[in-house]
């Protein structure tokens, strides 16, 4: 092998050092032949009982390991901080970025020459990415996997159903019982959400950009094939580290331009914009807000997925996966592009094929001609504000309402079901300070539930706006990720309830009809009632976290600093 393996500068050593780094090696029982120039590959798992989609990574992890063994590799199995969407509070998003921390200087302390990312749930997957960029060694992405569907009373259902049956609970007319009873339908199996949420769009994302193994995305997590894509992962990293292709190499403009597009063709999950802007403020690339409109504006919506359309990720997967849906973009790619297989995006697409037009639409034929994407402007977000009109109301695209505002969750919550609360359909509710610095964390709360007074006649979707992200699973004419948001001293924080908004989406446009004078007037005498933490990793997040255009990333940690480790104690 001509370049010297990283993890040589450890056990290749000679004397003390050398021993000291063999020594408590071996009392795991390895054998001094592994020591012996073989590349050692880190399998950096999310594995974790209080991350549930996560919780079948210990037999993943061993499947890794055995495509490892079998190139004439060397596994060693790590742990970093483990992100559970479903049970962290105040929000997964708060440590998003504390978990690259971890991940990168767990990689870059340690004897490895590569790396093997295995995450699934929302925030596991960025995290992962964003501290392996930040090192910057061969890297290899095995997603952990959608659930089967959920089945409940002859009816398929997913995450998505959860905003359903919520609302149905609210008002009466679905019991404890059968709320209760749906929620064992709905998780029957491992695995992170059954539909296109951020899970799924993150494994999406990954497989699209080339960190991935093709069909990575939507193998069920229960499906045999899962373990067979890990194993095969594994032999492929050996080489991967041989032919010393870092993940800089397969990260290019380019390649984010792919995930973008293809992102849009799926209906994809809005935090794939902040979480794709981070990774690619962590190695230099060049991307803003503006270019996910520009990328997305002309792309079909062909996936038929919820919460922008029918059928779940296992129907996905039975259909071609995403393969399928990037061989249909075809030319709109960068089919040139390389990736962990050590071939072209072109090459990995040639002989995809569709199996079911009901769920993969073509080009010529989308499933929607509402796009996935779009990003606003305007005097109310000066700095972009996000929404996804393929899980919106088409005739809620071009509105203008009186505003009804809530200041902070607490409030929303206090007031909501409040039938004395002065709202009507035609209003437009305003949640403000659960952004990046104001929540802190950047909660999934902007599509807040609808005033139970307006549920009640039949009222099922509103104009939303808030400072905020929405779940992947979540549906509704919701404006998300407002920036600045209110505790950076963005307009949201001085709309008042009455004050009229205008969305046209069409025209990319978000405006609080106010003059600017009186925009400015409102401001100077602004008081906010942001209140910073005293101690700790929240107090480090709120002073140095990015607003949401940026990617909420915190600025210190925006580059890398590559693998190598400048100082050394033995």
């Amino acid at each position: 092998m001509e370049e010297k393996l990283r993890s040589q500068g450890w056990f290749g050593r000679p004397g003390k050092d050398g021993f000291i780094y063999r020594a408590w090696m071996k009392n795991q029982g390895i054998p001094p032949g592994e020591f012996e120039g073989k590349p050692v590959i880190g399998i950096c798992n999310t594995w974790s009982e209080l991350t549930p989609c996560n919780a079948h990574f210990r037999e993943l992890a061993q499947s890794v390991k055995n495509g490892i063994y079998e190139a004439g590799g060397f596994p060693v199995e790590f742990p970093v901080m483990s992100l559970g969407e479903t049970l962290i509070k105040p929000t997964a998003m708060l440590y998003r970025n504390l978990v690259s921390m971890d991940v990168e200087e767990s990689i870059r302390a340690n004897p490895l020459d590569g790396v093997v990312l295995l995450c699934g749930c929302d925030k596991t997957t960025p995290s992962l990415v964003m501290g392996a960029c930040s090192v910057d060694l061969p890297t290899l992405v095995v997603s952990g996997g959608p659930m089967l569907t959920g089945r409940y009373r002859g009816k398929q259902i997913g995450t998505s159903d959860v905003w359903h049956f919520t609302e149905e609970f609210r008002i009466g007319k679905m019991s404890q019982e059968q709320f209760t009873e749906a929620e064992a339908c709905m998780a029957r199996s491992r695995g992170h959400c059954a539909v296109m949420g951020t899970a799924s769009t993150m494994a999406c994302m990954v497989e699209a950009l080339g960190l991935s193994l093709p069909g990575n995305a939507a193998i069920p997590a229960a499906d045999s094939r899962r373990k067979v894509l890990a194993q095969l992962s594994g032999n492929r990293m050996v080489t991967l580290v041989k032919e010393q292709l870092k993940i800089s190499r397969i990260l290019t403009r380019q390649a984010f331009e792919n995930a973008i597009i293809t992102n849009s063709s799926i209906g994809g999950s809005t935090n794939f914009i902040l979480h794709l802007l981070a990774i690619a403020g962590r190695l230099g690339v060049n991307l803003d807000i503006g270019d996910f409109d520009r990328l997305s504006a002309t792309v079909p919506l062909i996936a038929n997925i919820q919460p922008s359309g029918e059928f779940f990720m296992e129907d996905f997967y039975y259909a071609g996966g995403l393969p399928a849906v990037m061989r249909e973009l075809g030319s709109r790619l960068h089919l040139d592009c390389i990736t962990v297989n050590g071939r072209t995006l072109g090459q990995n697409l040639k002989d995809a094929e569709c199996y079911d037009r009901n769920v993969i639409a073509s080009v010529d034929a989308p499933f929607s001609t509402l796009h996935g994407m779009a990003v606003l402007q305007g005097n109310l977000c000066v700095h972009g504000a996000v929404i996804k009109p393929s899980a919106a109301t088409p005739q809620l695209m071009q509105h203008s309402g009186k505003a009804v505002v809530f200041d902070h969750i607490e409030d929303y919550k206090a007031r909501i079901d409040d039938p004395e609360l002065e709202v009507e359909e035609s209003d437009i509710l305003v949640l403000r300070n659960v952004g990046p610095k104001g929540y802190p964390g950047m909660p999934e709360v902007g599509n807040m539930g609808l005033p139970k007074k307006l549920l009640e006649k039949g009222v099922r979707d509103m104009v939303r706006i808030s400072d905020g992200r929405m779940s992947g699973t979540g549906f509704g004419t919701c404006v998300l990720h407002v920036s600045p948001e209110a505790a950076d001293g963005g307009t949201i924080a001085i709309v008042r309830t009455g004050d009229r908004i205008t969305l046209d989406v069409k025209g990319r446009r978000l405006t609080l009809e106010l003059s600017d004078a009186e925009i400015a007037a409102r401001k100077k005498s602004w008081e906010g009632s942001f209140k910073a933490a005293t101690r700790g990793y929240v107090s480090l997040y709120q002073q140095h976290v990015q607003q949401a255009h940026l990617g909420a990333d915190l600025d210190f940690l925006v580059g890398g600093s590559g693998s190598l480790v400048t100082r050394d104690s033995h």
